[in-house]
């Protein structure tokens, strides 16, 4: 199995809900069946079912989890030194060429990616067309609505 790229704080994220999933959500839905069964007739429970299917997606969501911690390669943006170079991990400061507008952006790994936050998922076409480039270069992005360019302003390991 190859490694999934996370960083630090994603993996800590992971970390969390996985705990969470463990000690609070899977002795709720155990509990809820429990509870629903007790109630007689499991054909036609309603309560039974939605506590068995939330039951199988919690099951299924610690799974998931487990296997993306274990093929997990953790990096810390703070040690990597690319030499300036846009790498995993990276915050990069752009600005668009045709509006002159800046937005910074940090690649990051799948389960971590959310926009609005500037956190872009690395194999998205963005951070595709980021990565090696250095301060000062241009990077294209084929967009929806045509290619976009913009301009590497800053290039950090935070």
């Amino acid at each position: 199995m190859s490694t999934i790229p996370i960083t630090k704080r994603g993996a800590e994220k992971l970390k969390e809900e996985l705990q969470r999933l463990k000690s609070v959500d899977r002795p709720a839905v155990i509990q809820a069946i429990a509870e629903a069964r007790a109630q007689g007739d499991l054909s036609e429970n309603a309560e039974y079912d939605a506590a068995k299917d939330r039951q199988g997606f919690i099951e299924g969501r610690i799974q998931e989890i487990e296997g993306k911690l274990s093929a997990a390669q953790i990096i810390d943006p703070a040690t990597v030194d690319a030499g300036g170079r846009v790498v995993f991990g990276t915050t990069v400061e752009l600005e668009d060429e045709s509006t002159g507008d800046p937005v910074t952006y940090q690649i990051v790994g799948e389960d971590e990616a959310d926009l609005k936050l500037g956190l872009i998922n690395i194999s998205s076409p963005i951070a595709r067309a980021l990565i090696g480039k250095e301060e000062g270069d241009v990077a294209e992005v084929q967009a929806p609505g045509g290619v976009r360019r913009y301009e590497i302003v800053g290039v950090s390991y935070i």
